[in-house]
């Protein structure tokens, strides 16, 4: 008589690291352990925990994740933290989900992902995903929107600014514009063609907005392999709530005072070293900008199909 013995292999778990910045935004983050406990799926997924320290420690907590071969890294803030996450993660296998507890959620917007934490912990238990395109600028990874001129100007005021939200943010504007002077750009595109503009700011878009339903770019696609060059000249003060307007209705590439321009691969030249805006966040750059796009190079969490 032959005795048959059944063994029972449990199915691996997919692995999770969420990445918290405890400072983003203008939300609360201490219930977001609770929240994960209460509505992750445990017998889909393992999880961990990690919360940034400092200005770049998502960086080092997302490179650590891949190099650990963890499936889902989560960043739980708003666009500068999922820059820092996402930026580590091109080219890699691992899956970006994300939880938008920032000020402006731009890139969550586009996606359509929640801003209520429990929906957004909802999504990634679906677990579905694409690719979408990233891009550099003078290697500098971004992966919603980037620019020169007055939004980067704006970032970088935002970014010393005490409080968080729109209306900071709005009160940065109107402070701002009025003495602000509109900076020469030289911009040579991949086709030969070559342009110069005195603008108020040049926006490069992989996603359509700044944050807050802001729409810059409204035709802007995340699968296309190119960014919108929004070249924005200065309207006068009294046309702003005008302006405003159509950013929020999507409809700011009506407007006579933005033109937008599709390309895969161009450089920037400006008069000297300036800041500039990357996700949200401000840096200094030289004088010579160069962008290039990295198609479907980011792996991450969506509610449903994009373009």
């Amino acid at each position: 008589m032959i005795t048959v013995y059944t063994i029972r292999v449990e199915k691996q778990k997919t692995s999770i690291l969420f990445i918290i910045n405890p400072i983003s935004g203008t939300r609360r983050k201490n219930n977001i352990r609770h929240a994960v406990n209460r509505y992750i799926n445990r017998e889909k997924f393992s999880y961990t925990y990690k919360y940034t320290e400092y200005a770049g420690h998502a960086e080092e907590l997302s490179r650590e994740a891949i190099k650990n071969k963890i499936q889902i890294i989560v960043a739980v803030g708003g666009d500068g933290t999922i820059n820092e996450v996402a930026s580590q993660m091109i080219g890699s296998e691992s899956v970006l989900g994300i939880i938008p507890l920032g000020s402006g959620n731009g890139l969550a917007r586009h996606l359509g992902i929640p801003r209520i934490i429990p929906r957004a912990i909802r999504l990634i238990n679906k677990f579905n995903f694409t690719s979408i395109d990233t891009a550099t600028l003078n290697g500098i990874p971004f992966i919603s929107i980037a620019g020169v001129g007055f939004d980067a100007k704006v970032a970088r005021l935002f970014s010393k600014s005490q409080k968080r939200g729109f209306f900071t943010y709005a009160h940065l504007i109107t402070n701002h514009f009025i003495n602000y002077r509109p900076k020469n750009y030289e911009l040579h595109f991949e086709d030969g063609k070559v342009i110069k503009r005195k603008a108020l700011f040049i926006s490069f878009a992989n996603s359509n907005q700044f944050g807050y339903n802001t729409a810059i770019a409204p035709n802007a696609m995340l699968r296309d392999g190119k960014l919108d060059v929004c070249i924005v000249q200065k309207p006068n003060f009294f046309e702003l709530p005008i302006i405003a307007n159509l950013l929020l209705l999507r409809a700011i590439d009506k407007s006579q005072y933005v033109e937008t321009i599709r390309s895969s691969k161009f450089i920037i030249r400006q008069k000297r070293n300036r800041w500039i805006n990357i996700d949200g966040e401000a840096r200094k750059i030289n004088k010579k900008i160069e962008v290039e796009v990295k198609p479907l190079s980011l792996k991450v969490i969506i509610p449903h199909e994009i373009k």
